[in-house]
């Protein structure tokens, strides 16, 4: 039986998303939750029952034109023309789970009763994520500011019986999963297509995304860095702790004692070194992961607030009798998180690739290309090149989306974060950090089968020993494209555990 995961007040950490997502939980509301949404709408009813008082996007127009009134009996059909006319995503399709964690995150968002959406509303949404239809969601229409318009209202048309939806491995329409579930549409009331269309989930969903394969991505940039710093016979004296103490930066610490841990029980480590220093993409590992680290941790914190929020508009506070139009889906918070996030990646796969080159050099003892018999073969020349092409692109990657902003609505909507494009960009620099740091792998175990009979510590023999039953060492030339994929794959499937 699978696991529920009850929607709550309590905190929903990334690690809790991780296990949502790997376990297939279903999701429902907590009774709490339920209480909370039921209470605002209510509220938000008997207000409109008892004002004539415009209240933006509730019985205005939307952004320029909130000036314009709308009829009491016109209100749902506002709500739903807003859906409608804001489902303009253009691109490739997101992924899936990027879709199932945006749904995950709305239905987080709008459990804190600050939304005023009907209860049967994000039941629906729940159901949507655990029977997986998964609307159809395009990559451009969001100005990161309000809320993630687009891609939001393409989440959202399904709810009224528009749109795309993938459900049992086929894209359908949503008529005909409707017809196949025995499903109704459901007729937004007042505030509702804002509540769904105003978030930062878009944003948010990527970010936790990107999170959760970063938090390996930096365990694994340790591991390989380890692995060739003994397959290219380096030194241990940079990562003692009494030298990366006196800096008092947080990751290069942590770093440092990663790797001495890695490799505590190294031959080759402790063996006698005929050079004094190494280059810097091995001697200043713990300075350059351990910036990284430190970006992590910022990025992490900085969405774990954003997670757990509102942020859509306008906000309903019953409690003091209050209805704001602010600016609480502005995504400027996540646009200068998920660059950072982007540069420090990037930085992980750049000092990867330099390490890789080192190791093709044919220095310390080690052959041209990593081959036995350079000349008549090429060896490992070629998959350096892919990497570099790839940390080339990351830098391209990495220019900042948040330092750019677009006047849109008119000019009433004249700053906008950028913050969407931004955590779509993370998303594919973690997709080639991780296949950076894959060849980085293929080549360091490469390496270290030129040191034998020596062996490397006890941890990197036995994770050596366990990727060689995917990928085996190459004597001559071969078509290895396959291999480097098996090296993918096993960062990608493989849950590393650090030694204590």
């Amino acid at each position: 039986m699978k696991g529920i995961h009850y929607i709550s007040s309590e905190e929903l950490t990334l690690e809790r998303i991780e296990e949502i997502l790997d376990k297939d939980y279903k999701i429902e509301l907590s009774e709490s939750a339920t209480d909370r949404i039921v209470y605002c709408r209510n509220y938000l009813d008997e207000k409109l029952e008892a004002s004539e008082k415009p209240i933006y996007g509730i019985n205005t127009g939307f952004g320029s034109l909130y000036n314009h009134s709308i009829s009491m009996d016109d209100l749902g059909t506002l709500q739903e023309n807003l859906v409608k006319s804001h489902a303009c995503g253009t691109g490739k399709e997101i992924p899936r789970v990027i879709v199932r964690l945006m749904i995950l995150l709305k239905v987080q968002a709008l459990s804190y009763g600050y939304s005023g959406v009907q209860l049967s509303t994000v039941q629906r949404l729940i159901e949507f994520f655990n029977h997986h239809i998964t609307p159809v969601v395009y990559e451009y229409g969001s100005l990161g500011a309000s809320g993630d318009l687009a891609p939001l209202a393409h989440m959202s048309l399904p709810l009224i019986g528009e749109g795309e939806a993938w459900y049992k491995g086929s894209k359908q329409s949503t008529k005909e999963i409707y017809r196949k579930m025995g499903w109704e549409s459901l007729r937004l009331r007042s505030k509702e297509g804002l509540a769904l269309l105003n978030g930062s989930q878009f944003m948010s969903a990527y970010g936790v995304y990107c999170m959760i394969r970063t938090m390996k991505i930096s365990k694994w940039a340790d591991v390989i860095a380890a692995l060739s710093l003994d397959a290219f016979n380096g030194r241990i004296e940079p990562f003692h702790h009494s030298v990366n103490r006196i800096r008092k930066q947080k990751g290069q610490i942590e770093t440092a004692r990663r790797i001495i841990s890695v490799l505590k029980d190294s031959e080759l480590l402790h063996g006698k070194k005929k050079h004094i220093q190494d280059p810097y993409s091995f001697r200043c590992v713990p300075q350059v992961h351990g910036a990284s680290r430190d970006t992590f941790a910022y990025v992490k914190a900085v969405l774990s607030r954003e997670i757990n929020a509102v942020t859509d508009n306008p906000t309903i506070i019953p409690e003091e009798d209050m209805i704001v139009s602010a600016g609480n889906f502005h995504g400027q918070p996540l646009a200068l998180a998920l660059d950072y996030l982007s540069i420090a990646l990037s930085e992980l796969g750049n000092i990867s690739e330099r390490r890789t080159y080192q190791l093709l050099s044919g220095k310390r003892g080690l052959p041209s290309f990593l081959i036995a018999n350079p000349g008549l073969n090429s060896g490992f020349m070629i998959p350096q090149y892919s990497a570099a092409s790839m940390v080339s692109k990351n830098k391209q990657l990495s220019t900042p989306a948040s330092v750019d902003s677009i006047e849109s609505s008119q000019g009433q909507e004249d700053h906008v974060s950028m913050g969407a494009n931004a955590s779509v960009k993370a998303y594919e620099v973690v997709e080639n950090v991780e296949q950076i740091l894959a060849i980085e792998l293929f080549n360091a175990a490469q390496a270290l089968e030129f040191r034998r009979p020596m062996k490397s510590s006890s941890y990197i023999e036995a994770l050596v020993s366990q990727f060689r039953q995917r990928v085996r060492f190459i004597e001559n030339d071969k078509v290895m494209y396959g291999d480097i994929q098996r090296s993918i794959e096993f960062i990608r499937e493989v849950d590393i555990q650090l030694p204590e």
